[in-house]
């Protein structure tokens, strides 16, 4: 990649996915999601690196089409651990001018619905080892800390049993009746479970580190998504910003679906949060402590939904204006 202005034209890239479109339902819903970021300018010496993240073709949702417009050249890259893939935009020497970079992306979004077995198993050794990343700790999200104890024990006698389906279940409605979706002050925001402990509120990072803090610690395999809100009372529209949610996996069914942090806003969804994802968001990326380039020395990104800027390897604190909208597109037939 060049460093010269002159060989730094707008780039645009079209992928058109070969993807056969599934058939429209009542629990599709096709969208356009555009993602828009003008980083500094950078009033710094050395490299400069952007990352944007783009979202992944998933069993909830088919990118059809994406395009990239960007002020300096860039590529489409991949994270190593969970796959998550972003747009990577470089200069030699950091410019005095912004750098902009919008994702148009076309979605289609289908519903999430399972339904809840009545009983569980605990997972072999083999799914053990399978699962492995899904069950350790991250550095925000700790699994069997003593913090986790006395919520432990509420969660265990609320069970009443060890089987993992009733554990789980125990551990979305006591997260549902002890936290306070509540973005007050600072420290939310974080994912972090310390935080959720001892504070007892706030978003839907904090609600969902405690979940699968609670669940890796009683050997459930737990996953953290993030992404934006997609709403489905409007065709088109501004996003205020993100949203995140969590899919842990019981052998008899597979990926099971939650969002604890809605079912506290919405209580009289609680039942539908614990195990439905609607089609009302786009899902960008999954995991924590995600490292964007394999020789990457830094601290890893604590989560991966806004645009990440770095300086000769260091992460850069300058200004960033970001912007996401949506508009409804029609279904095909």
């Amino acid at each position: 990649m060049s460093s010269s202005r002159a060989l730094a034209p707008t780039v645009l890239m079209l992928v058109a996915l070969a993807l056969a479109p599934a058939a429209a339902s009542a629990d599709t819903r096709r969208f356009v999601f555009e993602y828009t970021t003008r980083v500094g300018p950078v009033e710094a010496p050395g490299g400069l690196d952007v990352f944007v993240p783009l979202a992944t073709s998933n069993a909830q949702q088919t990118v059809l089409d994406e395009s990239i417009s960007a002020s300096i050249l860039g590529s489409i890259g991949q994270e190593g651990a969970y796959g998550n893939r972003y747009w990577h935009g470089r200069l030699d020497a950091a410019s005095d001018q912004p750098v902009d970079v919008t994702v148009r992306t076309v979605v289609e979004r289908r519903v999430s619905r399972v339904a809840p077995p009545a009983q569980s198993r605990p997972l072999t050794n083999e799914e053990r080892v399978a699962f492995a990343s899904f069950l350790a700790p991250n550095r925000r999200v700790p699994v069997d800390h003593p913090i986790l104890e006395p919520i432990r024990a509420e969660v265990r006698a609320r069970a009443g049993s060890d089987d993992p389906a009733a554990v789980a279940r125990a551990i979305y409605d006591w997260i549902v009746d002890n936290l306070e979706y509540k973005k007050v002050g600072t420290g939310w925001g974080n994912g972090d479970t310390y935080w959720a402990c001892n504070e007892r509120r706030g978003n839907c990072t904090d609600f969902h580190a405690l979940f699968i803090s609670l669940a890796r610690s009683e050997g459930i395999p737990a996953r953290f998504e993030i992404g934006f809100p997609v709403p489905e009372s409007r065709s088109k529209g501004e996003i205020a910003g993100y949203h995140c949610w969590v899919q842990f996996y019981l052998p008899e069914v597979g990926w099971f679906p939650i969002d604890a942090s809605e079912a506290f806003k919405h209580p009289e969804q609680r039942d539908f949060f614990y195990g439905a994802h609607p089609g009302d968001r786009i899902h960008m990326t999954t995991g924590r402590d995600l490292e964007l380039q394999e020789d990457a020395q830094r601290a890893p990104l604590n989560y991966f939904v806004y645009p990440h800027v770095e300086v000769d390897g260091v992460p850069w604190r300058g200004p960033i204006e970001n912007r996401f909208r949506f508009e409804s597109a029609p279904s095909p037939g």
